[in-house]
C-alpha cells in the first residue's frame, strides 16, 4: 500500500507537467485533463484508505534513500489525503466554467495541480525534512494562486501579506525541526517519536526542555496557518483572489494548523503548559471571529471570519486533549465551507442581477427584527431551551464512553455543545411559522440526529486515528488543570453566557437589564468591531513606521 502512497503526491505533479507542455496545443481543453488526473488521485486515496482499514495494518514508512525523502502511511495521512483529494476535485470541477473568461487559464489549472500536489505531501511527509519543504511549497504556491490576477492592486497586495505571514510562521517549524534533530539525531518520524517515548526529559544547548520548546514552536506556527488570534488579518483580507482559491484555501491550506499539532502529537502529550496556551489562543480566535462574522455586510469577508472562528474552536479542541475530534472538525468543516464559498460565487452573480433584498421568515426575523404572531409560553419554551439540549448530550455521550465525564477536556466540548444547542433554540424559537411547536420538534429532531452523529463518528475516528487508548488518556491528563480552578472558571462562564441571553432577549423586547447608562460603551464596542478591533490598521501603521525608519536608516548610512 505505500506504493500507492506514493502516486497520490506525484499524480497532481505529472498532471501540472502535462498542463504546461500541452496547453498550447489543446488550450482551455487542458482543464479536462486535469480534472481526470484529479478523478484518480482521488481513486488511489480511497483504495489507499480502504485497504489501510481492511488490513488493520500498523503504519507504513518509506523512503526514497536515506531517512529523508519519505512517506509514511498512518491512519492521519491516509484519511487527511483523501480529504484534500476529494476538496481539490471539487474545487478543479467548479474551476473549468468559473474560471474560462480569466486570463491564464492554463496557468490556473497548473497551479492548483501543484498546490494540491504539496499539500499531498505536506500530509504524507515521514521526515521533518519533506514536511518542512511541503509546508513552505504551500505557502510560495498560495502567494502566486491568490495573486492569480496580475492586474489587480488588492489581490498582489493581499497575496503579498499572506506570503510574509506564511514565512512567519514557517520560522518556529524549522526552529523545532532543529531542536528535535539536535537532541534525539533522528530526521524520520517514527525513529523520533520512539526515542521521544524513550525520553521525553531530554534538554537542549540552553538547558530548557526540548518537548515543551518543540511544542510551543509547532503551536506558533500552527497560529500563523491557520489564522490565530493576532496573526489573522491576511485570512479575510484573501478575498480578492478567485473564488475556487478562497475555496481550497478556506476548505483545506488552513487546516495545516489542525494538522500539524496532530502530526507533533508525541512531542504534546509531554508539554501540558503548551496545551493550555492552545485553549487559550483558539478561544480568544473563535470569540473574536465569530463577533467579527456577524458584523460584516461582504459575503465572502463574513465566510472569512467564520473560518477563523472555526479554527479557533479547532485549536481550543487540541488544548482540551481532544486531538482527533480537531482532526473530524476540520475534515466537517473543510466540506461545508468549500461548498459555501463556491456557492458564494453564484449568489455574488445573482446579486448583482437582482439589488432586492430576500423576503423569507428568516430574514425578517434576522433582520428586521420582526418576531412571530404566535408565541409560545416564555416558562415552557425557557425549560425545552436550557434543559433539552444538555439532556441530548449527556445521554448520547454516557451511551459511548461512560467514563467520558471524568475528562476535563470532554466536560468542556459537552458545555460548548450546550451552548450551541441552546442558542440554535434560543434564535429560532421565535420564527414566523403555522404550527411553533412543530418547528420546535423540527429543530430538536435535528439537533439529536446531529449531535447522536458527531457522537458516534467522532468516538469511531477517535480510535482510528489514535487506537492506543493509554495515549489518548494521557493526552487528555495531559491537557487538564487544577479541579477547582476549571469548577470556578466553568461556573463564571456559565453565568457570563446565560446573563448574554437575558440581555438578547431583552433587547428584542426594547428593554436593558441597566437602561441607558451604558450607551456610549456600547457605541465604543460597536465602533471596535465594525472596524475590526483595529488590528489591521496597527499592522498597517506598523508597516509605514518600519518603511520610514528604513528610509531613515538608508539616508543616514549614505553620510558614512
Amino acid at each position: 500500500m505505500i506504493h500507492s502512497q506514493w502516486l497520490i503526491p506525484l499524480l497532481p505533479i505529472a498532471s501540472a507537467v502535462l498542463v504546461h507542455l500541452l496547453a498550447g496545443r489543446l488550450g482551455k481543453r487542458v482543464a479536462k485533463l486535469s480534472v481526470a488526473v484529479s478523478t484518480l488521485t482521488v481513486v488511489v486515496a480511497l483504495y489507499s484508505l480502504i485497504g489501510y482499514i481492511t488490513t488493520q495494518s500498523n503504519p507504513y514508512w518509506a523512503s526514497l534513500g536515506g531517512s529523508w525523502g519519505s512517506l509514511i502511511l498512518d491512519p492521519l495521512s491516509s484519511i487527511m489525503s483523501l480529504v484534500v483529494a476529494g476538496i481539490s476535485l471539487i474545487v478543479h470541477i467548479y474551476s473549468v466554467r468559473y474560471m474560462a473568461e480569466e486570463p491564464g487559464y492554463p496557468r490556473f489549472f497548473m497551479l492548483l495541480d501543484l498546490m494540491t500536489a504539496s499539500i499531498l505531501l505536506m500530509v504524507s511527509a515521514g521526515d521533518l525534512i519533506t514536511l518542512l519543504v511541503a509546508w513552505h511549497l504551500v505557502g510560495v504556491l498560495l502567494y502566486f494562486l491568490l495573486g492569480q490576477n496580475t492586474e489587480s492592486w488588492p489581490s498582489q497586495r493581499y497575496a503579498f501579506w499572506t506570503f510574509i505571514t506564511y514565512r512567519i510562521g514557517d520560522l518556529p517549524l524549522v526552529l523545532a525541526a532543529v531542536l528535535l534533530y539536535q537532541a534525539y539525531g533522528a530526521l524520520d518520524f517514527p525513529t523520533l517519536f520512539a526515542r521521544i517515548a524513550e525520553n521525553p526529559d531530554a534538554t537542549s544547548v540552553l538547558g530548557l526542555p526540548v518537548t515543551a520548546t518543540v511544542a510551543l514552536m509547532v503551536a506558533f506556527s500552527a497560529f500563523a496557518k491557520s489564522a490565530q488570534f493576532p496573526l489573522h488579518t491576511w485570512l479575510p483580507y484573501t478575498m480578492e483572489g478567485p473564488t475556487p482559491v478562497s475555496a481550497l484555501m478556506h476548505a483545506g491550506i488552513v487546516n495545516a494548523g489542525g494538522f500539524i499539532i496532530n502530526r507533533f502529537a508525541p512531542v504534546f502529550v509531554h508539554s501540558d503548559g503548551v496545551l493550555h496556551l492552545l485553549f487559550i489562543v483558539g478561544l480568544i480566535t473563535a470569540l473574536i471571529g465569530s463577533v467579527l462574522m456577524l458584523t460584516q455586510n461582504d459575503i465572502k469577508k463574513s465566510l472569512g471570519y467564520s473560518t477563523m472562528g472555526q479554527m479557533g474552536f479547532m485549536v481550543m479542541e487540541c488544548g482540551l486533549g481532544a486531538f482527533s475530534l480537531a482532526v473530524f472538525h476540520l475534515i466537517a468543516h473543510g466540506l461545508f465551507k468549500g461548498t459555501m464559498f463556491l456557492g458564494s460565487g453564484s449568489m455574488i452573480g445573482e446579486a448583482r442581477q437582482h439589488d432586492g433584498v430576500p423576503h423569507n421568515p428568516l430574514y425578517t426575523f434576522l433582520v428586521e427584527r420582526k418576531s412571530a404572531s404566535t408565541k409560545l409560553p416564555w416558562l415552557i419554551i425557557g425549560v425545552v431551551t436550557l434543559v433539552v439540549p444538555l439532556a441530548i448530550l449527556v445521554l448520547a455521550h454516557w451511551v459511548v464512553a461512560a467514563d467520558f465525564f471524568q475528562k476535563q477536556g470532554a466536560i468542556v466540548l459537552l458545555f460548548f455543545g450546550w451552548i450551541t444547542g441552546v442558542q440554535v433554540l434560543f434564535a429560532t424559537h421565535r420564527l414566523d411559522a403555522s404550527n411553533p411547536i412543530r418547528m420546535m420538534m423540527l429543530i430538536l429532531l435535528s439537533f439529536t440526529l446531529i449531535v447522536v452523529g458527531y457522537t458516534f463518528i467522532g468516538h469511531a475516528f477517535e480510535n482510528f486515528l489514535y487506537p492506543d487508548e493509554a495515549f489518548r488518556n494521557a493526552i487528555y491528563h495531559t491537557a487538564g488543570i487544577d479541579a477547582l480552578t476549571f469548577d470556578g472558571l466553568v461556573v463564571l462562564l456559565a453565568l457570563i453566557v446565560i446573563g448574554g441571553w437575558i440581555s438578547s432577549y431583552l433587547t428584542t423586547r426594547d428593554e436593558s437589564l441597566f437602561g441607558n447608562r451604558f450607551g456610549n460603551l456600547q457605541l465604543t464596542l460597536y465602533s471596535l468591531i465594525s472596524r475590526e478591533f483595529y488590528v489591521a490598521d496597527l499592522y498597517d501603521r506598523m508597516a509605514h513606521t518600519l518603511l520610514d525608519v528604513s528610509k531613515r536608516l538608508n539616508v543616514w548610512l549614505r553620510w558614512y
